[in-house]
């Protein structure tokens, strides 16, 4: 049978100037229907270059040199623009990672799958709507209707993704592209996601090419794996073949950068007196209708947590559970309605910004996305002195801590005088860190600091919490949905569920025995649980390798 997908020694040359020659260097694979290829690699390794030349969406700069990319028999190397453009969405769809970026934030959610629909298919209003409603239903949308009315930004991050997927699978193309779907979701959507996926292909019997830096998801949907590095293929093959049995020693090394579920033996619990404490945590958003009747949404309730010099606390849960909620509370980057915080000795939740201004280098948050917290106009010398310089560090003290702090996060101090968009992803969170360290802060808060990342990075920013920690003696909150980064980082977890914390504990006893149903049905949803990595991590190694 021949594939559905074919490409053959493809490669795609980058810009003058880059740090190597070619984007993807002589790529080979094949794809049958009813199959799906994962593709896995560290950041900059080729994926998504895979995946955009096959869509023929290549950015500015970048163009196939070699090779040949065949749908069905037909070549699209070389096609006409007007000819691709037919083909997507009907033989060939994909899902991006970022459905706000995806999707236009100005249209309604059913316009936007309509536009496709009028694009291709000669139907009326009518058959078009219900065509869209249909599909909706199909990727377990709640209430079609309603969300067809919606804005991306009433949705949530797993509504928005199905609706990405629908776009993608409406006119049934015999290709689907997804590229890093469930990424940035929790474990229960991304089970759902996956679940949609996996139903949609084999009902449509399509080929799936399904790019992934999860070995999980790889564990849970894969027929076959291929295996990236700097653009070319290191390893291909079935995969129990590469998951159980890989030849090449990056693999091994990058297999074994995946983090047991398994947590580590718990350490005693600090004596100290708690760097920050919350009690009775609440908070309600109040809103009022055209008629003037109020409505309470009740976002946190009763929630409660002490942490200690050198201990980590993580806190997991769906999208919507209330972590974010909480976390913010802590911080007061929103005002809680009940309860109490202290940060140290100091009761801050009903201190005004005046008074809790002097206090706020004491907690330092460092968010998911580097590049939206880093200011991509300012250089990075002048984003690590802006904290320390505004609680009264002279800048000459604050220019030599920002060399020590490069030094800390293991970056060159040349990389001072650069701007954001010159560094990796995994090069932006290590500064972001640095520069939650440059006001020196007892408590760090990390809200999904490593979700986006490759889990070899992701590795190293594990290891450099980890020693952070030790070094400045400080107490982190975790806040994640990735149970397997809580299990090998976190001392304790707090389980939260619908505004309200349903479980916490040792995290070595809550995931041995874990007490409340909710609890256990967010451990049985982590993917990739019969995965078992062969070996310890040799992170000089990847980096050696890479």
């Amino acid at each position: 049978m021949e594939p559905i997908l074919q490409i053959d020694k493809l490669s795609v040359l980058l810009p003058a100037g880059a740090d190597r020659c070619h984007a993807i260097q002589s790529v080979s694979l094949n794809i049958h229907a009813g199959k799906t290829l994962c593709v896995v690699g560290e950041s900059g390794s080729g994926k998504s270059v895979l995946a955009t030349t096959v869509m023929g969406l290549l950015a500015k700069g970048l163009v196939p040199e070699t090779g040949s990319i065949k749908l069905e028999g037909q070549e699209l190397i070389g096609m006409a623009e007007a000819r691709l453009r037919s083909l997507r969405g009907v033989r060939m769809g994909m899902v991006f990672q970022e459905p706000m970026t995806a999707l236009n934030p100005v249209m309604r959610c059913g316009d936007q799958v309509d536009e496709l629909l009028r694009e291709h298919m000669v139907w009326t209003a009518d058959e078009r709507r219900r065509r869209v409603l249909e599909v909706f239903e199909q990727v377990k949308l709640p209430d079609p209707a309603r969300i067809y009315k919606s804005f991306p930004h009433q949705l949530s991050g797993g509504q928005r993704q199905r609706i990405v997927i629908a776009m993608a699978v409406i006119l049934k193309p015999k290709l689907l592209i997804c590229d890093e779907p469930t990424t940035a979701l929790d474990v229960t959507t991304q089970k759902q996601i996956l679940r949609l996926i996996a139903d949609l292909h084999r009902d449509q019997g399509s080929a799936v090419l399904f790019i992934t830096h999860d070995m999980g998801v790889v564990e849970d949907i894969a027929d076959d794996v291929l295996v990236m590095r700097s653009g070319q293929a290191v390893e291909i093959g079935t995969r129990d073949e590469v998951l159980r049995n890989p030849r090449e020693t990056y693999t091994r090394n990058l297999l074994a950068a995946v983090p047991s579920m398994q947590p580590p033996p718990a350490k005693p619990e600090p004596l100290t007196e708690p760097l920050l404490r919350a009690r009775g945590v609440g908070k309600t958003y109040t809103s009022h209708d055209w008629l003037g009747r109020k409505r309470e949404v009740h976002a946190l309730k009763d929630a409660a947590l002490n942490v200690r010099a050198g201990q980590t606390i993580g806190v997991v849960g769906e999208s919507g559970c209330g972590k974010s909620t909480f976390a913010r509370c802590l911080i007061r980057l929103i005002e809680p309605t009940v309860g109490e915080i202290r940060w140290g000795a100091y009761p801050v939740q009903n201190l005004a910004e005046r008074q809790l201004r002097p206090l706020r280098s004491n907690v330092q948050v460092v968010f998911q996305d580097p590049n939206r917290s880093l200011n991509p106009r300012m250089r990075i010398v002048d984003s690590l002195i802006e904290g320390a310089v505004n609680f009264g560090i002279p800048r000459a003290k604050a220019l030599r801590q920002a060399e020590e702090l490069m030094n800390l996060v293991r970056l060159p101090a040349n990389g001072l005088t650069r701007y954001p968009n010159e560094f990796s992803g995994g090069q932006r969170q290590r500064l972001a860190i640095a520069r939650a360290l440059a006001c020196r802060p007892r408590v760090l808060v990390a809200d999904e600091a490593v979700s986006a990342l490759d889990v070899s990075v992701q590795a190293e920013i594990l290891n450099l919490l980890r020693e952070v920690q030790r070094d400045f003696g400080l107490g982190i909150i975790f806040i994640t949905h990735d149970l397997r980064v809580a299990a090998q980082l976190c001392d304790q977890v707090i389980v939260m569920h619908e505004g309200q914390i349903v479980e916490q504990g040792r995290t070595v006893d809550v995931y041995a025995k874990p007490q409340h149903a909710y609890t256990r049905t967010l451990l049985a949803a982590a993917p990739g649980g019969g995965h078992c990595p062969p070996g310890p991590v040799d992170m000089q190694k990847i980096r050696r390798l890479a």
